[in-house]
């Protein structure tokens, strides 16, 4: 299958930035991310003025500006440390958007060449993907791959991919306990390889390294799982891996696919995994009772949408999960908030 050929134009880069000085990060991605608009939002709890190098093409938010769009008393509960990068999704007017956290860096495959990781989501995101029946030779529409034998005609046509989450070179995504079980562990093994994850297979999606189609799949990004001790780390959070499963119970629900695989980043080091351990316990333990939830869940055949789809996931939220701790009832407000947000910043942009 030919790919598709998408216009820079039609790609926003959202970063979110919970450290000042972005000099060193700018400059690493600059081969890559000169050519494409570039989405900055800072953590409103940032104190420091932001260091960005010229010569890119990009729009910074900062906290004055998310007072002005939501309201300052949602500004820090919304939009505090890495959930700063939603407001980016929110502001976007492209079709595509390519999310990347602030310590991670352009990072080389086996043959020493770098990766153009939106050049990689991309072409995840504008060839089919196969969530109905799993390819083993990976994703059959990439270079030198095709369907394998005994794999059904009719779904070699597969469908929309509305989500790509790429992978980590150094330090994995792995959560606090893992980390500190294995503080020396880092990841060297690059996998030259693509894969649709199969529909009603859950999967702990991270925001660090992803690409996805708004227009398909943007209300369904959303932040709203907020720990009690929630840090700024990314293993002291929880809320990328509650909204992955949202989204990916929308893709499933609407018949559209995700992938995973390439492409990957390098990973810096940063925080320590002991002390994020006593911050992030309590997500370890309400992913058990979360787990499940999503696996049975089903939305009815009137959600035709992303954001009537979050809706109706937010009603079975408060309802099934609501009594089993608090923060998932304000979880669910969250989300319903976030659709009403939505909805107002589109009005805005179609008026303007």
């Amino acid at each position: 299958m030919a790919q598709v050929s998408i216009p820079d134009s039609e790609v926003d880069i959202v970063i979110g930035a919970v450290q000042s000085d972005l000099a060193s990060f700018m400059e690493e991605w600059r081969p890559i991310f000169s050519r494409y608009h570039l989405i900055i939002v800072k953590d409103p709890d940032l104190k420091d003025e932001l260091k960005v190098p010229g010569g890119f093409n990009v729009n910074v938010y900062t906290k004055s500006d998310i007072d002005r769009v939501v309201g300052s008393s949602s500004t820090t509960v919304l939009f505090s440390g890495y959930s700063c990068r939603y407001f980016g999704y929110l502001m976007s007017r492209k079709k595509y958007i390519i999310s990347v956290d602030d310590d991670c860096f352009p990072a080389r495959d086996n043959k020493g060449d770098i990766i153009d990781i939106v050049a990689q989501h991309v072409s995840n995101l504008t060839t089919p993907a196969t969530p109905f029946f799993f390819n083993t030779l990976y994703d059959p529409y990439r270079k030198g791959a095709d369907f394998v034998r005994g794999y059904p005609f009719s779904l070699r046509h597969g469908v929309s991919c509305a989500l790509s989450c790429g992978l980590w070179l150094n330090l994995a995504d792995y959560d606090a306990p893992t980390q500190a079980l294995k503080p020396g562990h880092r990841n060297s093994r690059y996998v030259d390889a693509v894969l649709t994850v199969p529909a009603r297979t859950m999967m702990p999606v991270s925001g660090i390294n992803i690409g996805f189609d708004r227009e398909l799949v943007g209300p369904a990004l959303f932040p709203a799982m907020r720990l009690a001790a929630e840090g700024k780390l990314r293993w002291e959070t929880v809320e990328d891996i509650w909204c992955g499963m949202c989204v990916k119970v929308v893709c499933d629900h609407m018949g559209i696919g995700v992938k995973s695989g390439l492409p990957y980043v390098w990973r810096e080091e940063r925080g320590d995994a002991v002390e994020s351990l006593k911050k992030e316990w309590e997500g370890v333990k309400l992913m058990e009772e979360v787990v499940p939830f999503f696996h049975s869940l089903r939305l009815s055949k009137a959600a035709v949408s992303a954001e009537e789809c979050v809706v109706e996931m937010a009603v079975a939220v408060e309802e099934r999960l609501g009594p089993v701790d608090p923060v998932f009832a304000r979880a669910a407000d969250a989300m319903v908030n976030w659709i009403k947000l939505w909805k107002v910043a589109g009005t805005r942009s179609a008026v303007a």
